[in-house]
């Protein structure tokens, strides 16, 4: 049986909270800059901040880190906090591109763990889109 020093979650893999920081900033930092996001960036409330400290909390407790995030707001998801907004495959697709380009640039050294990080979430948006 393995030790838990030899079971690493995938937020250990992907390098905890400093990387998903990383990730969370530099994805709100090209929804904001670059104009291939336009109209996704014109989905979000002229402040991102409020999202850019509720991202990293989500993406810790979804990856097998701490709970706080779930904790703070239970029976609530991905899905049922985006529901309000107008999502279309443009947007998500737009989304999933966005956080690729975000864990790319984040450089996690566990490229596997980045790799299945990137798809997984690209295809959770991209679920999202109802047109």
């Amino acid at each position: 049986m393995a030790s838990e020093a030899e079971i690493q979650t995938p937020y250990h893999r992907i390098g905890g909270a400093d990387s998903l920081r990383r990730i969370t900033d530099r994805f709100y930092d090209l929804m904001d800059t670059d104009p291939a996001y336009k109209p996704l960036r014109d989905m979000h409330a002229a402040d991102l901040s409020p999202m850019r400290e509720s991202l990293p909390g989500f993406l810790a407790g979804w990856c097998g880190g701490p709970r706080q995030w779930f904790d703070a707001n239970p029976g609530k998801c991905m899905m049922s906090m985006h529901k309000p907004f107008p999502i279309t495959r443009e947007t998500a697709g737009q989304w999933a591109d966005c956080m690729t380009r975000a864990i790319a640039d984040a450089a996690p050294e566990d490229r596997e763990i980045a790799d299945a990080m990137t798809e997984v979430l690209a295809r959770m948006a991209k679920g999202m889109a109802r047109d």
